[in-house]
């Protein structure tokens, strides 16, 4: 699995988290950081998109991340993501920069996930992702680290 973003991760709390949860993960992410744009921003999400949008292999199967995608719960993460595994192609997932994703990007993804109607910061997207995506491959492998119910519910 892929994870192509634009912006560079330095080392912090975001990085300490990402990596944390990204050792975990079985398949690892691999990840591609694509230099943010300048400019107005238009042309910014426009050469973004660009980039974006190369990166992703031909046959790869692109999951871009944006407020307007399909909001999963873990368990449906889960089953989406084994079905994308079983498919063998490269699993992309792909995150915008302080601009959001431009529409190529959106038309190129095979999957739009949303991980919440709120905005938020690219860096903690990097981490959020990886504990989703450890997360959902935990359940799948019956793994106790998921707790289906809540306490008191």
């Amino acid at each position: 699995m892929h994870l192509i973003t634009i912006g560079r991760l330095r080392a912090g709390p975001e990085a300490e988290l990402f990596h944390r949860y990204n050792t975990r993960l079985q398949p690892k992410l691999a990840v591609i950081e694509l230099p943010e744009a300048r400019g107005g921003p238009a042309e910014v999400r426009r050469r973004e998109a660009s980039a974006l949008v190369a990166a992703v292999p031909r046959q790869g199967f692109a999951v871009a991340l944006d407020q307007g995608g399909i909001a999963l719960n873990s368990q449906e993460l889960a089953t989406h993501l084994e079905r994308w595994l079983a498919r063998g192609q490269l699993i992309c997932f792909l995150i915008g920069g302080t601009e959001g994703l431009d529409a190529p990007v959106l038309a190129r993804a095979d999957f739009v996930l949303s991980l919440g109607a709120m905005t938020w910061p690219h860096l903690l997207v990097r981490a959020m992702l990886a504990e989703q995506l450890y997360r959902a491959r935990s359940i799948a492998a019956g793994h106790p680290y998921h707790r289906s119910s809540r306490p008191g519910a």
